[in-house]
């Protein structure tokens, strides 16, 4: 697979913010064309790159300011076959996403994310989030989903590619924890009937409230937008449409804590296996 237009074996030390690969990684963090186009990513911070390597993923370079962090720290956190490139403050700056830092990023290679790989066990219990917009929603649900240790997410027709920085930062890393499929509604729709998963879609249409269902036997919660909700096509191959009931003046709350609230709730009832 062709991954990264630049090569990075005889690099070393970087101090200037004018060196191409230090440009290739600015896009690389910001352009969701040229993560597609490289297959690549780059990932940010301690926590995230000891779960990304724990969740599978190749790094295939780990940059490191010494100021920060020391090389024997960067050589350690990331025991692989990555090449270690030392680089200056001030091209860490550049570099990094978060306010907060930790001295170290790496280049890290895209998986597939296909319906297909996942493997379900027996009784799965996933989430399905159709159609959000926002990196931070997603980011939020997979933290959610890491802690209640769902089966699965899957995620249904994005409006952002699932390697943006956003998500990586709000949720943690737990994009790299948790089994993750990208895929369209009718995709995902079909690969949920054939594993004989019943569809509870979180809706205001014909719904009922949620805690009035059974979600011990192999269940798919779905969530979308807050403002346009899930499509007629999850409404329609729902077991049942489910809704949070609202005491107040709004009718919806933000799909990130909509979620948590039906996923502990499955949880509950399966005696938080």
């Amino acid at each position: 697979m062709y991954l990264c237009p630049l090569k990075v074996a005889t690099l070393k030390k970087i101090e200037s913010l004018q060196n191409p690969l230090i440009k290739h990684l600015v896009q690389l963090q910001t352009k969701s064309k040229t993560r597609k186009q490289t297959q690549t990513f780059l990932i940010e911070g301690v926590r995230e790159i000891s779960l990304a390597q724990k969740g599978g993923y190749e790094l295939q370079t780990v940059l490191f300011s010494p100021e920060i962090i020391s090389e024997a720290e960067a050589k350690k956190l990331t025991a692989t076959t990555a090449e270690l490139v030392e680089i200056s403050t001030e091209v860490y700056k550049k570099l990094a996403y978060r306010d907060t830092t930790e001295g170290i990023l790496a280049i890290a290679v895209a998986k597939s994310l296909r319906l297909e790989d996942l493997n379900l066990p027996e009784n799965p219990l996933v989430l399905i989030a159709e159609g959000l917009e926002k990196p931070g929603n997603l980011g939020a649900i997979l933290r959610t989903a890491d802690a209640a240790r769902l089966d699965a997410v899957l995620i249904a027709n994005p409006k952002s590619d699932v390697y943006n920085p956003n998500i990586i930062r709000a949720s943690v890393g737990c994009l790299f924890t948790v089994p993750l499929a990208v895929a369209t509604t009718e995709q995902i729709i079909t690969f949920l009937k054939n594993r004989h998963l019943n569809i509870y879609s979180a809706t205001l249409q014909d719904a009922v409230p949620y805690h009035t269902q059974d979600y011990t036997t192999p269940t798919a919660l779905v969530v979308g937008t807050e403002a346009t909700g899930v499509t007629e096509a999850f409404r329609e191959q729902s077991v049942k449409n489910i809704m949070i009931p609202m005491q107040g003046e709004i009718d919806s709350m933000n799909v990130s804590v909509a979620a948590s609230v039906l996923i502990f709730e499955a949880k509950r009832q399966r005696g938080f296996r």
